[in-house]
């Protein structure tokens, strides 16, 4: 897979997130997906992206910058939300927050394999 087709289907799996289309989240994400070190396997990932959107209900994802460079993708996603309660361990209680998010992929057979996340917190203890 080229540089071009690995950032394509990367945007088709943003896509996929935004629109919460959650059955086909398994064409984008590998079944034994790591997140941040930790096996969580494609059900518990997916979990994790239901939670975050029950936490935010107004969360999208936008990429701000992207990397690729088969099999790795690194991008800067933007967030402009307001999360009903807390967020990280900060009571944000429906205030609208902006942060961002630098997060780096490793692809296997068109798939994610792992994934690597830092959410820039600071940003977000900022503006409360």
């Amino acid at each position: 897979m080229s540089g071009e087709d690995l950032a394509d289907r990367y945007k088709g799996y943003i896509a996929c997130l935004n629109e919460q289309d959650w059955d086909n989240l398994g064409r984008f994400v590998g079944e034994e997906v790591q997140y941040n070190g930790e096996t969580i396997g494609l059900a518990g990932y997916r979990r994790m992206l239901e939670g975050d959107f029950q936490a935010i209900p107004d969360l999208r994802f936008n990429i701000e910058l992207l990397v690729s460079e088969p099999p790795r993708v690194a991008a800067r996603l933007h967030f402009d939300c307001r999360p009903k309660g807390m967020l990280f361990g900060l009571p944000v209680n429906g205030k609208r927050v902006s942060f961002a998010e630098n997060v780096f992929y490793e692809f296997q057979d068109g798939r994610i394999r792992e994934v690597w996340s830092v959410i820039d917190k600071a940003a977000i203890q900022a503006q409360l």
